[in-house]
């Protein structure tokens, strides 16, 4: 149980990170088409990210994994994520946002 346990957070961690990336990107871009479909994105991963999180325990329970690892991988994926894409030539992406939405989502999934 262990084994599948560790899977299913770090499939949680994975999609709430793609959600907090699109949701940064979606605030960087002017062009309304392309942020409808990062919203569309941002509301998937959010989604999936969601149905983890119940998998893991119940919401209306504390989540009993570290909470400072699971900040920490998310901060680090979303950043990297966010400094290829600036890399790669996109514009008005603000890194000053990740830390205050990745409180932001683990407050509304109950995980702090």
């Amino acid at each position: 149980m262990t084994q599948n346990k560790n899977k299913i957070i770090e499939l949680f961690i994975s999609n709430l990170s793609n959600a907090i990336v699109h949701y940064i990107l979606e605030k960087a871009i002017d062009f309304e088409g392309l942020a409808e479909k990062y919203r569309k994105e941002l509301i998937n991963s959010f989604e999936i990210a969601k149905a983890y999180r119940n998998k893991i325990n119940p919401t209306d329970k504390p989540l009993l994994t570290d909470l400072t690892i699971i900040k920490e991988k998310l901060e680090k994926r979303v950043n990297n994520e966010l400094k290829l894409r600036i890399s790669r030539g996109y514009k008005n992406i603000n890194l000053s946002l990740v830390k205050p939405e990745i409180e932001r989502v683990l407050k509304e999934l109950h995980v702090t």
